[in-house]
């Protein structure tokens, strides 16, 4: 594989840490500014809503900028906000770091998982989306316990710094080993000098109702592991019966179940896309179903944690090489669209599970609930693959089109 695709895993190191870390310097940080827990977690929801929509809009708004560029410009961004966060001397200025930080989130991933897929050969390209996203993997599976050891060591700040050279060698990376003009902006002139579609040759990939299809598998599909391991350390702590300090490392199983996943489902969906989706999506229904029912054995559970690692975030690469190729005209905007739906199917998930633990129905019932939605996932994929243009639907199309020219 390609350097380059290595300095795109830093910047996605560097982002996972940024999202990621925050969760176990709450305390210091509510601390330092003198706030609630609750109004420092305002930090973890602002970051979100603010990836979403830098996910959508910054992509959108870097259309006419060449990949490369806009990828450096990105970075800086991500440098900037993580600097403002290191050195604020107010909650207000922290949050505003947390936001400009976001902002390039989905930008990076989406614009990035094009770059990637343009750096291999066609059968290799949902393997070169997965190599980028590991960087956001090993971000949970060390970043994240040895970034909170650094903040509890030498205060939250120090993370914060430390994040920012993060950002400062992905920058050098990608100006480094990043070709030029990878790529074809989808508004520039291409090789036949005929002019890409611009703006809204990528807004009119959104007429496609494989793109909104594939959109919904991904908020369902991923929406349903993660609001299941929203509320995972009530799970392990209050049925299981692991100790709270514990945890942590207890996590860093699920974050190596992240890793293995991201790399075999990416190679698994270059070899045959359609079928990979249906089977992992029927694989983490069954998975999250099997973790709420063997919650109560210590031994059953570790499985558990690395199963659901594995097996959803393997469906990764291959949701956004569907989104991908189904907009494979335009298809920077669709991606960036893809990573803001992998981020609402978070919230969505967690919200959900939310209700099942308000409702009092047991600190299991988020695993529960998360199978409910990826089954719904599930659901919506089956019939993307029928309908026109889907892979089931493609084969029954081409013997058709072969009698009809007979």
């Amino acid at each position: 594989m390609p350097a380059a695709l290595w300095a795109l895993a830093i910047g996605g190191f560097g982002i996972g840490l940024t999202e990621f870390v925050i969760m176990g310097l709450l305390p210091a940080v509510a601390t330092d500014f003198g706030v609630t827990e609750t109004v420092a977690g305002y930090l973890i929801s602002g970051y979100a809503l603010s990836v979403a929509v830098g996910a959508v809009g910054l992509t959108a708004a870097l259309n006419r900028m060449d990949r490369r560029k806009a990828l450096l410009g990105l970075m800086v961004l991500f440098i900037a906000g993580n600097l403002v966060s290191a050195i604020a001397p107010s909650y207000e200025l922290m949050m505003l770091g947390r936001v400009v930080a976001a902002l390039c989130h989905g930008a990076f991933f989406g614009i990035g998982a094009v770059v990637a897929a343009d750096l291999v050969a066609k059968e290799r390209r949902a393997a070169a989306i997965s190599i980028m996203f590991t960087g956001l993997t090993v971000a949970n599976v060390l970043g994240v316990p040895f970034g909170t050891l650094l903040g509890q060591a030498a205060g939250w700040r120090s993370t914060f710094w430390a994040i920012t050279a993060i950002g400062v060698l992905a920058f050098v990376g990608i100006a480094l080993l990043v070709p030029a003009r990878i790529g074809v902006p989808d508004d520039a002139a291409g090789a036949s000098g005929q002019a890409g579609p611009g703006l809204r040759g990528e807004l009119a990939v959104f007429r496609a109702p494989q793109v909104w299809l594939s959109l919904a598998v991904t908020v369902f599909g991923f929406g349903g592991m993660f609001g299941a391991f929203t509320y995972i350390a009530f799970t392990l702590t209050e049925v299981s019966g692991f100790a709270s300090s514990t945890v942590p490392w207890l996590l860093m199983l699920f974050g190596a179940g992240l890793f293995v996943g991201n790399l075999v489902g990416g190679k698994a969906a270059d070899r045959n896309l359609g079928t990979t989706l249906l089977t992992l999506l029927a694989l983490l229904t069954v998975v999250l179903a099997g973790f709420a029912l063997t919650a109560n054995s210590q031994v059953a559970t570790l499985a558990g944690l690395f199963l659901m690692g594995a097996v959803g975030f393997a469906v990764g690469p291959g949701l956004q090489m569907r989104v991908m190729r189904h907009a494979a005209v335009a298809p920077t905007l669709a991606s960036g669209a893809n990573i803001a739906a992998f981020n609402i199917g978070n919230a969505f998930g967690a919200w959900v599970g939310g209700l099942t633990l308000a409702a009092g129905l047991g600190y299991t019932s988020p695993l529960w609930a998360g199978a409910a939605v990826t089954l719904a996932g599930l659901v919506v994929m089956v019939v993307a693959t029928r309908v026109r243009g889907g892979e089931r639907a493609a084969r029954t199309e081409r013997p058709a089109a072969v009698l009809a020219a007979r």
